[in-house]
């Protein structure tokens, strides 16, 4: 199954959660990582059980520091 990660296309298996997805891009881990699918937030407490959809538009946002 097709989504998208950041407009790159990714290969996931069908109803994968969401957090297996992550840390297959090694991104699971990751401190400051907001995750957005299709333009709704999903919160870190949830992304285990939610699951990727064909087509899907997964945004990762990471937060830095600087100014």
């Amino acid at each position: 199954m097709v989504c998208y990660v950041n407009n790159t296309t990714h290969e996931a298996t069908e109803n994968q959660p969401l957090a297996e997805l992550l840390a297959a891009l090694g991104q699971a881990q990751t401190r400051g990582l907001a995750v957005a699918v299709n333009d709704q937030v999903v919160p870190r407490a949830e992304w285990p059980t939610h699951a990727v959809q064909p087509h899907d538009r997964i945004l990762l946002i990471r937060a830095t520091q600087g100014g």
